[in-house]
């Protein structure tokens, strides 16, 4: 089955990412795969505090991925797959997409602010000419009405 990948993290962006991932992936009768990457320690030195981080960004991740998991059940019938990486976010996306066949696109949220589309769309547009699939960029600021006529 082809796989829409997303990328989890923080950014308000994220979420339009997401929609529009569970929403492709409803009307193409695919899946949706999330990625969570933690970045490296910086207290690597400290190996109980490095694994306590290590272990309270994991809940953290979970605790975000149920709320869009819970969303893409109810509301698109799709019941998406977790996938934690640690390392560098790029190379990570980068090794995911090399690793896993059924993905089919990757799908990242483009920042609305001036300042640029943000560190992800930035780093891996430059290196999109290297994946074995497209990249759909989804801009932060679509309405949900505008995202569900796309879709």
């Amino acid at each position: 089955m082809r796989k829409f990948l997303v990328v989890l993290d923080d950014s308000r962006e994220c979420l339009n990412a997401m929609r529009f991932a569970a929403m492709r992936a409803k009307n193409t009768q695919a899946g949706v795969e999330i990625l969570a990457v933690i970045p490296p320690d910086e207290f690597n030195h400290w190996i109980g505090v490095g694994d306590i981080m290590r272990e309270e960004a994991r809940e953290r991740i979970h605790a975000h991925f149920e709320v869009f998991a819970k969303w893409m059940r109810d509301k698109q019938g799709i019941d998406p797959e977790l996938v934690i990486r640690e390392g560098e976010p790029v190379a990570e996306i980068m090794a995911q997409v090399q690793e896993d066949t059924e993905i089919g696109v990757l799908v990242l949220g483009a920042s609305a602010d001036k300042k640029g589309p943000g560190p992800l769309v930035s780093q891996l547009s430059k290196n999109s000419g290297g994946l074995p699939i497209p990249i759909t960029i989804v801009p932060g600021d679509l309405s949900k009405e505008r995202l569900e006529a796309i879709t």
